[in-house]
């Protein structure tokens, strides 16, 4: 209502102003004709004019009416310079905060609703550089200053700033408009006032500010770059360390474009990826489902049978499947791309020299135009009283020591319930060790809704887990982990301990901390990737937030092309979309927020379930486990600001929400798209249908009901 209200007393003084002919005394033959009526009452009534003349100038700016300039003007005419632009500053600051205002209450909510992702860049702009930004429309009178008031009310500038920057920035246009109105008589348009000569002065002096900015930008990094000498010339357009997922998307981005690019890896090309995270763990995953469908074989109407599981077999399928996929990552592969690979480890001298030890054992130093940091990540290992002792694995060590062991692990205890341990311990169990996993938190994959984490600790428990949850490990006392739940300590024996309670970046050893490059837990980047040296950039596990395969190679784009072509223009690396699968059996999937972020990021949502037992497909695969759940904006919007699917091939089935997030598509389009029968996908478009039923109109349902009653006489 409030709402309303402000738009009924808009369209009102709309509606005055048009029916009343107002328009005809902001003009110049107006306001000089209303100048000489005025001027016998003014000497009588000198404050009650300013008064008047004040209200009016605030109504008409504070409604976006046209004839400001006008007005301007006419203080000039009316009052002395000082006495008009006094007049006239603040009436039309009080005016255009008004207009921001009205804007901002009637408006902004509905764009945000329908433009937040877009709105949300543009907003981090205003934040740090709104004053900046503000002022130089102000002083550029080519932006009609009406425009300016009601988009400003749809970002989230503070309204102290938006008045103190127009304030400013209007004042000497003010000045320029309030003179010329002294001399009234002799101005028959605007033309001469606003003349392309006094346009370009306030253009220039509008941009000031940014030149400046760009002054004290480049002292910045003249003090950064302090202390170091830049060399007259350069071995390599672009030095790259780490040769996973984002230092070889890198070195290939440069290698395309024609850049001379160097590649360092001291271990194996391909990364943790390749070597000992997501292709040996997907390979053994699908082993161990194998064994699982074996146990089950009566689900499917066929006899069930214990399988014999020959373990070195099955590692040596892994080293198998990584052997064949390793080409793709090869030093041969990307020599012939053009990539300069070097084997050995990096270490940066100054911000243009890279030292390298190299593997053969000799040393090498490049001088580079830019550097890109991809060193990747590492297991954390907590500091347990005795672990060192403990003989335990990460995902690192432990595929070098299954490839040893006869047969599995008897007894195997996995440190952390996140995805990584998730997966191994239903991996391991489904083998046929006994498996106990202890996690610190009161959930498994902490980062998910409840019943995600529900689901996931039932299927484990299923497949034989011993999942030991609200469990903080304490001490290690030869092969028994003693950990710590409800006051009292719990025992739990061991052969293998595999620690998999997270990862952290590497740091250390590639000179960062000799050259001042900030760190924390991650390398400190800007928005484009650069670190306090605009010339080195930090891409993957190493520069965070996200761990995952797909972001470092997403990261690696925008790294290298900064790195590369930053000169003339620079991209700000985009995390709107980024999905995430946990390789469970089912699978869990997700992107955007879930029912948790939304409730610690207070915001409203609507959830759409569609379960799986439902399914066509999955019932003939006896896949019915899981279930396809998104949110959506309350009050009716069918835009996707997240998903979470568990499921069978959830990953894949996933996609289609990572493309509606990603292009603005909604449920009503997903639902109206034809998706094979009998599919998984299916799940999505059912999904969409439920959402849609929940807002059927019922009321124009009844009236069709009585028309179809009709119809049939």
């Amino acid at each position: 209502m409030k709402k309303l209200a402000i738009l009924a007393v808009l369209a009102a003084l709309v509606i005055a102003y048009f029916a009343f002919d107002l328009g005809q005394y902001l003009t110049i033959a107006g306001i000089k004709a209303l100048s000489a009526d005025l001027a016998a009452f003014q000497q009588d009534n000198p404050l009650a004019v300013i008064a008047g003349f004040f209200l009016a100038y605030v109504v008409i700016t504070g409604a976006s009416l046209p004839g400001a300039a006008i007005m301007t003007l006419a203080a000039g005419a009316l009052f002395d310079v000082v006495l008009g632009t006094v007049i006239v500053s603040f009436a039309s600051t009080l005016g255009a905060t008004l207009a921001f205002l009205s804007s901002r209450y009637v408006l902004r909510d509905g764009i945000e609703a329908r433009f937040g992702e877009r709105l949300k860049a543009i907003n981090a702009g205003l934040e740090r550089d709104g004053a900046f930004y503000l002022f130089s429309l102000r002083m550029i009178p080519v932006f009609p200053f009406f425009v300016v008031n009601l988009v400003m009310g749809l970002t989230r500038i503070r309204t102290v700033t938006f008045a103190w920057v127009s304030q400013i920035g209007m004042l000497l246009g003010t000045i320029v408009y309030v003179n010329a109105g002294t001399q009234l008589a002799q101005i028959d348009s605007l033309a001469g006032i606003a003349s392309p000569a006094v346009l370009g002065s306030f253009v220039l002096l509008g941009i000031v500010p940014w030149i400046a900015k760009g002054i004290i930008g480049m002292i910045k990094r003249r003090k950064v770059y302090a202390g170091f000498s830049r060399p007259a010339r350069f071995d390599r357009n672009l030095v790259v360390i780490g040769g996973g997922s984002a230092g070889l998307v890198s070195a290939y981005i440069a290698a395309t474009v024609k850049a001379k690019v160097t590649l360092v890896e001291a271990h194996e090309m391909g990364g943790d990826c390749l070597n000992t995270g997501c292709v040996p763990s997907k390979a053994i995953i699908k082993s161990a489902k194998v064994a699982a469908l074996m146990r089950k074989a009566d689900t499917f109407g066929l006899t069930p049978v214990d399988p014999v599981v020959p373990f070195k077999a099955v590692i040596a399928r892994v080293m198998d499947t990584i052997k064949t996929i390793e080409p793709h990552d090869s030093v041969e592969r990307y020599t012939d791309l053009g990539v300069d690979v070097v084997k050995g480890y990096a270490r940066i001298i100054d911000p243009w020299t890279v030292e390298i030890a190299r593997n053969d054992g000799g040393t090498q130093r490049l001088t580079t135009r830019s550097i890109i940091i991809a060193s990747g990540a590492e297991p954390v290992v907590p500091p347990i009283p005795g672990i060192a002792e403990s003989g335990y694995l990460t995902s690192e060590t432990m595929w070098q020591a299954f490839a040893s062991m006869d047969a599995v692990p008897d007894r195997t205890v996995i440190l952390g319930g996140g995805p990584i341990g998730c997966e191994l311990s239903q991996a391991l169990a489904r083998l046929g060790s006994k498996v106990t996993q202890v996690e610190m938190a009161d959930s498994l994959l902490g980062r998910e809704d409840p019943d995600v984490s529900a689901l996931a600790k039932a299927v484990l428990e299923a497949d034989g887990v011993r999942v030991l949850t609200g469990h903080k490990a304490v001490r290690i006392e030869g092969r028994t982990l003693i950990a710590e739940h409800g006051g009292a300590e719990v025992a739990v024996p061991f052969d293998t301990l595999i620690v998999a309670i997270g990862r952290k970046a590497r740091l250390t050893g590639f000179g960062l901390e000799d050259i001042g490059v900030d760190t924390a837990k991650t390398v400190v980047t800007d928005e484009f990737l650069a670190t306090k040296f605009p010339n080195i950039f930090a891409a993957g596990d190493v520069a965070g937030p996200y761990q995952f395969t797909h972001t470092a190679s997403h990261q690696a784009w925008y790294a290298s092309v900064n790195a590369l072509f930053g000169t003339f223009r620079k991209f700000k690396a985009d995390y709107r979309v980024i999905p995430a699968v946990t390789f469970l059996d089912p699978e869990v999937a997700r992107v955007g927020i879930n029912e948790r972020e939304a409730a610690e990021q207070g915001i409203a949502v609507e959830v759409t379930r569609y379960e799986l037992d439902d399914l066509d497909r999955a019932i003939a695969e006896s896949e019915t486990k899981g279930f396809v759940k998104v949110l959506t904006p309350a009050g009716g919007k069918d835009k996707v600001l997240g998903a979470t699917i568990v499921g069978a091939h959830a990953g894949e089935l996933l996609a289609e929400y990572v493309l509606a997030m990603k292009y603005g598509i909604g449920l009503n389009k997903i639902l109206g798209t034809i998706h094979s029968y009998p599919t998984m996908a299916e799940a999505n478009k059912f999904a969409a249908g439920n959402w849609k039923k929940a807002h059927k109109p019922e009321g124009l349902l009844g009236w069709v009901e009585r028309y179809h009653a009709w119809r049939r006489g």
